[in-house]
């Protein structure tokens, strides 16, 4: 019985799927079944092909890679995609995530990262390359309403996307396992760094920001 994985390709570059084609075909445990120029053909292809997993670009004509993970997830949840993508930008990356992304991987990745990423995905783990991490986790430098520099907190971090959800103190502070005073003082802190005065404010703020 054949247990390779079994890929579609998606890439409106023809070289980028012909060098993801010859790079997976060289390693044992791979199937790439099919190649698609847009979203919308990899929908078509998954009508005809039983795959376990979509490689997705994001920068597509006729229907782009968002929308089309977004669709793929809905009608065939059970297969997994992963963006492969130049761009790392915190927005980008969480738009997929909130698509249901399985994966967010830089077309920089090695051979052997992709296939061991790959297999992890398969294996139920979502996966990120190494700056997609860094952008999503830690610390993050932000410009304050008048144009300053400042540092934002892992902790900052979350509160700001839960408070942009319309999450109030206590149900964030259930959520994070802190108190809601503890969260008073969090968001009284970032309201003191990024120079804003209300809570609608902060909520505009993540949503430019790519937080929420």
């Amino acid at each position: 019985m054949n247990n390779n994985i079994r890929l579609i390709l998606v890439d409106d570059h023809q070289i980028v799927l012909d060098g993801l084609k010859a790079l997976l075909d060289d390693l044992d445990g791979f199937d790439c079944v099919a190649t698609a120029a847009n979203g919308q053909k990899a929908l078509e292809l998954l009508n005809v092909f039983d795959v376990d997993v979509v490689l997705m670009d994001l920068d597509m004509p006729v229907l782009n890679g968002v929308e089309a993970t977004r669709r793929i997830k809905k009608e065939y949840p059970n297969i997994k995609v992963i963006s492969l993508t130049q761009h790392s930008e915190r927005a980008m990356v969480q738009q997929l995530l909130e698509c249901g992304s399985d994966g967010y991987l830089l077309k920089n990745i090695a051979q052997d990262d992709l296939a061991a990423s790959i297999k992890k995905v398969v294996g139920g783990e979502r996966v990120f390359s190494d700056e997609v991490s860094m952008g999503l986790v830690g610390k993050a430098v932000e410009k304050n309403a008048n144009g300053v520099e400042v540092e934002l907190t892992e902790r900052e971090i979350e509160i700001l996307a839960l408070i942009a959800e319309g999450l109030s103190s206590k149900q964030i502070g259930e959520k994070l396992f802190i108190s809601p005073r503890t969260v008073d003082t969090h968001r009284t802190n970032l309201m003191n760094k990024l120079d804003i005065h209300n809570v609608a404010g902060l909520i505009r703020f993540a949503l430019k920001n790519g937080y929420a």
